[in-house]
């Protein structure tokens, strides 16, 4: 729970009480902002397709490498980067690209491969801009890491919060049920408790795999959970397009859908492409399932399901899914909506409660 609840029991030292209450108030504006901004993220790329990819096309692999060529022949600094679904709506994706000038520019298309929008990648929505608040702040580096740190200090304000708030025996159903008596500070903090107590696992569970996105580097380090590379296989002729490449990927996996790939480079004639398998936690627009495929003939170099990792790279690749609540489908996702909706009650409560014991 979010900052300033009654003097903590026996067991904690009132100064360091104090030191956190007081450092969790300079945290409450990056609680706030993170809270707000993913509560608007929820369903954002369904709401950016729904806007510029309004109708529906099954995916055409054909079209869509027709539209790839013709990108990558436009001019002399020309190249396809990628290309990675949309996220949202079923068979919509985003190609990124260098135009004939080099200048990086994303493209968004349907599954017949007609063009809903190209812009420069620099070039953001207001949807695209919110999310760079969530992750960076806007201020690259810098901003992920302040980010991490207010989300360690609010795991840990989480837990003092659970600790201070635990009803005593026999007064659980008082504590879980807001009262309506007493002073106005009495009644804010018998909300902020309850709430606290009703909620605390599953935000501690969204709130803990966001935090620990920020550090997933880090930890798949640790964990030698980094992710799976070949050893660059050298091109032998012309090779294969992105089609037959992207079905090859898909049949390596039965029953799994096509997410995204990165290009062939001269040095290595291999795509890296991403697939969503079944029985997998990823139930959107995302997949964890890696296929390597032969860009010379279109063989398998390898095939990585998600569900056949091993537990430290399993654990990285659920941080995501559990953050957003994609691993429970359209039912999770609104729950991690509702999550942030309640950590922004939770922390203008928190600062509510401090203000008015500040009066007094």
């Amino acid at each position: 729970m979010p900052a300033n609840q009654p003097p903590a029991r026996s067991g904690f030292k009132p100064t360091a009480v104090k030191i956190h209450r007081w450092l969790s108030i300079g945290a409450a504006a990056f609680w706030l902002i993170q809270a707000l901004t993913g509560i608007i993220l929820t369903f954002h790329f369904e709401i950016e397709d729904a806007v510029h990819a309004p109708k529906h096309y099954p995916t055409d692999l054909q079209a869509i490498e027709n539209r790839m060529e013709s990108l990558a022949s436009s001019g002399p600094e020309a190249k396809v980067h990628w290309i990675w679904t949309s996220a949202g709506l079923p068979d919509r994706y985003v190609i990124s690209f260098a135009g004939a000038d080099g200048e990086n520019r994303n493209m968004r298309i349907d599954g017949n491969a007609n063009i809903m929008r190209d812009r420069p990648a620099s070039d953001l929505t207001f949807l695209g801009f919110i999310r760079e608040i969530h992750l960076t702040l806007l201020s690259g580096s810098i901003g992920h890491w302040i980010l991490a740190f207010s989300g360690v200090l609010l795991i840990s304000n989480l837990i003092l919060g659970l600790i201070t708030a635990w009803p005593r025996r026999g007064t659980w159903r008082h504590a879980l049920k807001p009262h309506g008596s007493g002073s106005a500070t009495a009644q804010i903090y018998s909300w902020h408790r309850a709430l606290g107590l009703w909620i605390f696992i599953p935000a501690f569970f969204v709130v803990g795999a966001g935090t620990l996105i920020l550090f997933e580097h880090e930890i798949a380090h640790v964990l030698d959970a980094e992710d799976i590379s070949l050893p660059a296989n050298p091109p032998t002729g012309t090779g294969v397009g992105f089609a037959a490449a992207a079905q090859a990927a898909v049949d390596a996996i039965p029953g799994s859908r096509f997410v995204g790939t990165t290009l062939p480079s001269p040095e290595d004639a291999s795509y890296y492409a991403w697939v969503r398998a079944p029985g997998e936690l990823y139930r959107g627009g995302y997949g964890a399932s890696l296929v390597i495929v032969d860009a010379n003939d279109a063989t398998i170099r390898g095939a990585y399901p998600a569900t056949d990792l091993d537990a430290g790279s399993a654990f990285v690749k659920s941080f995501y899914p559990i953050h957003t609540g994609e691993f429970a489908g359209l039912p999770g996702r609104i729950f991690a909506m509702m999550v942030g909706i309640w950590l922004a009650a939770m922390t203008i409560l928190g600062i509510v409660l401090w203000l008015r014991r500040r009066k007094v």
